[in-house]
């Protein structure tokens, strides 16, 4: 076992196998529909039936951020067999999850604890936590980690279309993309992630163009596929990202590339969408 403990939360999400399999510790946020609350664990309730609620609720769900406590309890238990934890989170621009580790890291004082802002979520918080997962088994120092991780952030480009932009405006997530509320019926804009915020990268007219454009930017984007390392997910649009998988694979030839489901919590912000995150290993 890695002296090295691996933790995010589940807005990663990475799919269950991969958690089993590199040991990865997941303190999970919560989705309230109505007053009742699910624990995004998969279990409480699953991508599906998450999906099939946000079609028929009236009101638009709301998430909750873990706890202190929650990251206590779990730090707690995972320093009785590791020497340190690495903590990598959703963007603190987009969720309180980094500040309950923070707390908790400051009631576990002289624990060798080290919490990362992703400034990401999803598929791009997802690989980056796989390969610090990765290095750990693989017997990798703290820091040796620490700096990967971080420069997989640096580098790591996000693109994302949101059939509609109903619930990121609804839900307060449309960070720096906010001169787009204006034409909502209007446009399918290709989304992007900066400084760990909603943003603006391009603006079409129809879906479809949305995701030619999305191919169009990770050509220009990426000049030699050599090492690239890919995510695709969707949000209940699994045939779009299908289509947009097998363009990836044929037009760059990914050395890896990771096939996700994007959860409930992202899902409550973002709607019904298709997304990728990629990035070139050196």
């Amino acid at each position: 076992m890695s002296k090295i403990a691996i933790v995010t939360d589940s807005t990663a999400d990475l799919p269950v196998e991969l958690y089993k399999k590199y040991n990865i510790e997941v303190v999970p946020l919560s989705v309230i529909f109505e007053e009742k609350a699910y624990v995004d664990d998969r279990i409480d309730i699953t991508i599906e039936q998450f999906y099939e609620k946000l079609k028929t609720s009236k009101k638009l769900p709301t998430t909750t951020q873990p706890s202190p406590a929650d990251f206590k309890n779990v730090y707690s238990k995972l320093l009785e067999s590791h020497e340190s934890i690495i903590s990598i989170h959703i963007s603190k621009k987009m969720s309180g999850t980094i500040d309950s580790a923070t707390l908790a890291k400051k009631d576990l004082e002289g624990k060798d604890i080290e919490i990362i802002d992703s400034e990401a979520t999803t598929m791009a918080l997802g690989l980056m936590v796989l390969k610090a997962a990765q290095l750990a088994e693989a017997g990798a120092s703290k820091e040796e980690i620490v700096k990967t991780v971080l420069d997989i952030k640096s580098k790591i480009k996000t693109l994302f279309i949101p059939h509609t932009l109903e619930y990121l405006k609804k839900g307060g997530r449309i960070g720096r993309a906010k001169g787009l509320i204006a034409s909502l019926l209007e446009i399918k804009p290709l989304l992007t992630l900066r400084l760990g915020e909603v943003s603006q990268f391009k603006t079409t007219r129809r879906w479809n163009q949305a995701k030619s454009e999305l191919i169009s930017s990770m050509q220009e984007m990426v000049k030699d596929a050599g090492n690239l390392i890919v995510s695709v997910a969707d949000a209940d649009l699994n045939e779009d990202a299908d289509e947009l998988e097998s363009k990836i694979k044929e037009l760059f030839n990914p050395k890896f590339l990771l096939r996700i489901k994007i959860g409930p919590v992202v899902g409550t912000h973002l709607g019904p969408g298709v997304a990728v995150a990629f990035y070139k290993e050196q």
